[in-house]
């Protein structure tokens, strides 16, 4: 019995059940994509085995807890009791508390809801009497059939029925998924086989079977639940961005009927109604805006864990604070071990533009060139005020957004040269030109084309790097591209090579360039008042749908606006044209006042442009951070090179980029209304921010670690700037307008910068153990970076704890559940589940060696990629972007790899090194 007890109670045994956890809950993520949620559900998330193994994770920490008399220091009690707590909770909400959807039309009164989970529901009727009825509460996986086998008898009248399981398929179209589950039914001596489609969360269709007299209605999906009370929808309200489909908010005004009391309750996104022991949320609404849809959720659960969660981050919170905590202990020895301080100047690379007369144009003649040029170096030598003019009027974007149309010229100049100038004119220009110049412009080489195959498709020489729109049509007119985007599109995106990538990144730019040309995107005429119609929602228009689209005076007006503009800028009568658009910016003051954006907004944005203070960084961080880890390393084999000044004057140069780079967020959130956290370009930024904040003010006493840091500020800022990642201002979804998301969110991602930071320090230290024989003075400052290392591990997990727990949080207070192993929270988990492990490590006495947490956290660093960008791209859920066939794994992820694995191995022969402290 002592024997088991220690075994139990010991930290290989949490080391191994931590592990079980990570691997179960990561390998779920894969079925549930693969197979359906059902699947992942019965074999891991709900199976008995991984509920043991959890009960048995708790009651190893209780006894750790015990063992080590923790209750005599608070704050470590605090964040490890909390978790017991926290099961408990989760406990009662599994085996009590259940969740359902509401489904009402306008004017109707109701007390039914559709259960989450799926019922095999089995009805025998004679003639209309209901003779038996049967609901078995059941999931499948076609992943391992032999888990579904089951056989239910019941008997009535002398009769005997049997439903027997016989068969379950799962399929999976983009994000439609459908389950068919086939059972045998035996009616006494008489037997037949049917198919039940239906899914969890969805009611089943029901099927009929004869059997002499009597009729046995079959279903599988979710039933109907009884509420003691009714809900009347009296009206579904939907809010929608200003010309555009996208919803900004949408609510339910409802009334609740009780016995004893009737009232009247607005629902909607991130308030919620409680009645009883029910919350009701606003989740969803039917396509035809005539009814809504409600979350509904029985959760007696609800406030041991929201104990749990607050116990918590109480502890976690007071551990940076207490002497006697693991966290001191390391920061103590650290600041006693100084190695150096910090950094290099820097210096900004500027984009240089080309000349208007070295630009190539398609050669239908050499007079023809001549004059292109001619126009073009006139174009960029004139047209400064008036194209500066043309981008400060406002556009309405397809979502919705108002904006300066210098971001839109912006935007559409990048996305088509790759650059934000070009032929040493700004965006305003090059889109002005377009706009009034077509016939010239297309044959201007501002495409860019990467792919020899593709040049070679459109016989563009291989030096080549721009084609020009009419390089994309023969002769006839004919669109040479149109097939072969065709078969790329049709191609699944796993299998698409950089031809196919290409032709339809090419293909896509051809239709923008169109678009620029007949001025469609372009939408700056908003209508008169009195001409609105109720389902305008305060559209704005381009040239052309204004002209055919307004009527009377207003449609006069705007046709000579626009015509006179065109006619001006193909004179170059630049002051005719100023005067055209200023009567236009008039004009969306008089008339589109109730959504334009002020003067004031619009001008920080077209300057915020300007500066471009994202990009610009990212080269700073590169160069710095490189310069700082090879600074840091000549110090290391170099004693008695002791730079003081130049590591001092670093260290200034990185605390004003950092100071700059929160200015310019601090600066996007001002443009877009919300916290810059909300999209995959806003989070790198943001996750480099934290990276940069936890050098500069957790380990600014070490050159080798803030090095570390920026260099990990740098390679996501990169990220950020690659070409399929969208920088473009959007408006929020509804369910996103929470301060629940803001909070979540900034914790949550901050905690990616430590583990990055975490990870480049693990490489380092591998390379130092590579070149540690016969160098004794490497083993003080691996301790050393290996201490900062720690340090870094321990802030990074109590962050992303916290800050997962209060994503809980923001899900259980917007739509009625705080877990519900989507895979992104899955993986969130399981980053959690490997950073406690490799912060335990060192309670086994052959696993607390520098060389180990080196390699523990730099694999580590995987859970966190498989959380951010692994299920953002290769799994379906709500957090993803993954739809239908995953994308390629980059071949730069197959090169880190292959480099990580190289450094763990060749360092393990100079492991034998001890603990740190």
């Amino acid at each position: 019995m002592l024997n088991f007890k220690s075994i139990l109670f010991s930290f290989k045994t949490t080391l191994v059940l931590l592990a079980i956890l990570a691997i179960g809950a990561g390998v779920a993520t894969f079925i549930e994509n693969d197979f359906g949620t059902s699947s992942a559900r019965v074999l891991v998330y709900n199976n008995i085995w991984y509920e043991i193994v959890m009960v048995l994770t708790t009651i190893n920490l209780i006894g750790i807890i015990y063992k080590f008399k923790m209750w005599k220091n608070l704050p470590r009690f605090l964040f490890h009791f909390s978790f017991v707590v926290i099961l408990i909770g989760a406990i009662i909400t599994r085996y009590v508390g259940y969740e359902g959807i509401m489904q009402i039309p306008e004017g109707v009164t109701t007390n039914k809801m559709i259960s989450l989970e799926p019922y095999l529901q089995v009805t025998v009727k004679d003639g209309d009497k209901i003779v038996s009825h049967n609901e078995y509460q059941k999931e499948f996986t076609s992943l391992v059939p032999s888990l579904n086998n089951f056989s239910y008898t019941n008997k009535f009248d002398n009769n005997s029925l049997t439903i027997s399981y016989k068969d379950f398929m799962f399929a999976k179209k983009e994000k439609a998924m459908m389950g068919l589950l086939t059972v045998d039914v035996t009616f006494n001596d008489k037997k037949e086989s049917v198919r039940l489609p239906g899914l969890r969360g969805q009611l089943g269709v029901p099927k009929e079977l004869k059997f002499d007299n009597y009729t046995v209605l079959l279903e599988y999906g979710s039933r109907y639940l009884d509420l003691p009370f009714s809900i009347r929808l009296n009206e579904f309200q939907l809010e929608r961005y200003p010309g555009s489909m996208s919803p900004s908010s949408y609510a339910s005004e409802i009334t609740v009927i009780k016995d004893d009391k009737t009232y009247d309750y607005r629902i909607f996104m991130n308030r919620t109604l409680g009645e009883g022991n029910f919350l009701f949320f606003q989740s969803s609404y039917f396509p035809d805006e005539t009814g809504t849809i409600l979350s509904v959720n029985n959760d007696p659960g609800k406030w041991p864990t929201y104990l749990g969660y607050f116990l918590l981050t109480l502890g976690l919170f007071l551990n940076f604070f207490d002497k006697k905590s693991r966290f001191r202990k390391l920061t103590n020895y650290v600041s006693n071990k100084n190695l150096a301080m910090f950094i290099l100047t820097i210096a900004l690379l500027s984009n240089s533009n080309l000349n208007a007369n070295e630009q190539k144009v398609t050669e239908p003649s050499v007079n023809k060139v001549e004059q292109t040029v001619q126009y073009l170096n006139k174009l960029k030598d004139e047209s400064k005020v008036t194209a500066d003019k043309f981008g400060h009027l406002v556009v309405q974007s397809n979502g919705g957004r108002m904006k300066p149309l210098a971001t839109l010229n912006r935007e559409i100049v990048q996305k088509l040269s790759g650059k934000s100038t070009f032929l040493g004119m700004d965006a305003n220009q090059i889109i002005l030109g377009m706009l009034s110049n077509p016939d010239v412009w297309k044959d201007v080489k501002i495409i860019k084309i990467q792919t020899p195959k593709l040049k070679k498709f459109l016989n563009i020489p291989a030096e080549e790097k721009y084609i020009s729109f009419s390089e994309a049509f023969n002769e006839k007119g004919e669109y040479l591209l149109a097939a072969e985007t065709e078969k790329a599109l049709q191609t699944k995106p796993i299998e698409r090579g950089t031809y196919e990538k290409d032709i339809i990144k090419t293909d896509e730019k051809l239709n923008i360039i169109y678009s620029v040309f007949n001025g469609a995107l372009l939408n700056i005429f908003p209508k008169v008042y009195d001409q609105k119609s109720a389902d305008d929602n305060f559209k704005w228009y381009s040239p052309l749908e204004a002209m055919q689209s307004f009527t009377g005076q207003n449609q006069a007006a705007i046709q000579s606006v626009i015509k006179g503009l065109m006619t001006a800028l193909a004179e170059n009568n630049w002051e005719a044209a100023n005067n055209f658009i200023d009567m236009t910016s008039l004009y969306q003051d008089k008339v589109g006042t109730d959504i334009k954006p002020s003067k004031e907004k619009v001008n920080a944005e077209i300057i915020f442009n300007k500066l471009d203070i994202f990009f610009n960084l990212t080269l700073a961080y590169v160069l710095l951070g490189f310069i700082m880890v090879v600074l840091a390393f000549v110090i290391i084999f170099k004693q008695d090179f002791k730079p003081a000044k130049t590591t001092k004057l670093i260290f200034i140069v990185l605390s004003l980029l950092f100071m700059i780079q929160t200015f310019g967020m601090g600066y996007r959130w001002y443009l877009s209304g919300h916290a810059p956290w909300s999209d995959i370009y806003e989070t790198l930024i943001y996750i480099s921010w934290s990276a940069v904040f936890a050098g500069v003010i957790f380990f600014r006493n070490s050159l080798l670690a803030l090095g570390a840091a920026t260099i990990i500020a740098g390679i996501f800022m990169f990220t950020a700037h690659l070409t399929d990642v969208d920088p473009q201002i959007t408006n929020l979804v509804p369910v996103l307008k929470s301060y629940w998301l803001t909070i979540h969110v900034s914790i949550l991602t901050a905690s990616y910068g430590f583990f990055g930071l975490s990870a480049i320090l693990g490489f380092l230290t591998l390379i130092m153990f590579i070149f540690r024989k016969n160098r004794a003075h490497l083993d003080d400052i691996i301790k050393h970076v290996s201490a900062v290392n720690e340090i870094s591990l321990i802030i990074g997990l109590a962050f992303i704890t916290i800050g997962n727990f209060l994503g809980g949080v923001w899900a259980n207070e917007s739509w009625g559940r705080y877990w519900g192993w989507d895979p992104k929270e899955t993986w969130a988990y399981v980053s959690i589940v490997v950073y406690a492990l490799v912060l335990h490590l060192r309670f086994v006495k052959s696993l607390n060696t520098p060389y180990v947490l080196a390699t523990a956290s730099l694999l580590a660093f995987s859970s966190i990629m498989m959380t951010y960008l692994g299920v953002n791209f290769y799994l379906s859920g709500m957090h993803s972007y993954a739809t239908g066939d995953p994308v390629p794994i980059p071949t730069w992820a197959y090169v880190t790899v292959a480099t990580a694995f190289a450094a763990i191995i060749l360092a393990y022969r100079n492991r034998d090194l001890k603990e740190v402290v």
